[in-house]
């Protein structure tokens, strides 16, 4: 019995010296080990907490099961509702995994930790306690959230790039045909933007593409709008819950706001100002693309026949409207 004792004292000095924040459960719930790296990570001190089923103050501003109390509950249906990501790759032995933001009250500050619980049985499986660990990858969550920002924004303008446009299109067509609701779609092209560049230099002609992109988001005024740049000097915007009366009247207030701000175009002619060229598109009760390629083929199409009609105009696929 002294070994075993010896033993099972060396075990519990261990794990509170673990260099991984960890804490353990016994099998109903309460708190019999918070280990010093658990301590310096909540600001919780492991006199606070045993005893308790207060482990949750440690990460949360509000009362909520922590990792380890869903194997005692044998809950793993409840992951995904109550963390960022089940990452369980054992679920069936009662091994979970998963990420989350959590708020720490104590020291204060949010962390992203990576958790992981795992149960401990006896020679009969029954459990007797659960093992928590935690590891803060806050830093790794920041630049994978940053990388992923950058994958869908144009580096240039600030706004989104054609990949996050594909994908915004593709995402707003499936909602919007699956219930009924109206979607349009505007293709922009600045007018004699190569005499521009070609007249002030690159340079300018970066700076005059976030002017426009600026004047563009300006002009778009709902949350679910989207603009990207779509490649070049040509933007694109996605109008959900749209018709096209509704799109061609935010066609004719952009091309108002870049009228207005007057931006002189040397390379075009003496007096020239910057304008664009629109073609729009919609999905609404008189137009029914059949695929979100037929409603961008139709934008494409109305502002190629804008561009012909003699630039500085907004064209639909069936008529050239003055700006």
């Amino acid at each position: 019995m002294r070994a075993i004792r010896q033993h099972r004292n060396f075990a519990v000095r261990l794990m509170e010296h673990l260099v991984v924040p960890t804490f353990v459960l016994d099998e109903t719930g309460r708190v019999i080990i918070w280990n010093r790296s658990c301590e310096r990570l909540t600001g919780i001190s492991a006199g606070d907490v045993i005893g308790t089923k207060d482990h949750w103050q440690g990460f949360y501003t509000e009362e909520r099961p922590c990792l380890a109390d869903l194997v005692i509950g044998n809950a793993a249906e409840e992951i995904a509702d109550l963390y960022s990501v089940d990452c369980s790759s054992d679920p069936a032995r009662g091994i979970f995994s998963a990420e989350n933001w959590c708020h720490l009250p104590v020291v204060g500050g949010q962390r992203y930790l990576a958790i992981d619980a795992g149960p401990i049985k006896d020679e009969d499986g029954r459990l007797i306690a659960v093992v928590e660990t935690l590891r803060d990858i806050t830093v790794q969550k920041m630049a994978q959230e940053k990388l992923e920002v950058l994958a869908r924004q144009d580096p240039l303008t600030g706004i989104a790039n054609r990949r996050m446009f594909d994908e915004y299109l593709e995402t707003e067509w499936l909602a919007s045909t699956a219930v009924g609701h109206s979607m349009a779609l505007l293709m922009m092209d600045i007018d004699h933007f190569k005499a521009y560049n070609d007249t002030l230099g690159h340079l300018a002609g970066d700076s005059c593409l976030q002017r426009i992109a600026h004047l563009v988001t300006n002009e778009t005024r709902r949350d679910c709008d989207m603009c990207a740049r779509y490649g070049g000097e040509e933007f694109a915007i996605i109008l959900p819950r749209t018709n096209l009366a509704g799109a061609v009247a935010v066609a004719k207030r952009i091309s108002m706001a870049v009228a207005l701000a007057a931006i002189p175009n040397p390379g075009a002619g003496r007096g020239a100002k910057l304008t664009l060229s629109i073609g729009v598109s919609a999905f609404d009760g008189d137009n029914r693309p059949n695929s979100p390629t037929d409603l961008l083929n139709a934008a494409d199409l109305a502002l190629y026949a804008a561009k012909q009609s003699g630039r500085a105009c907004v064209c639909t696929p069936h008529q050239t409207l003055a700006a």
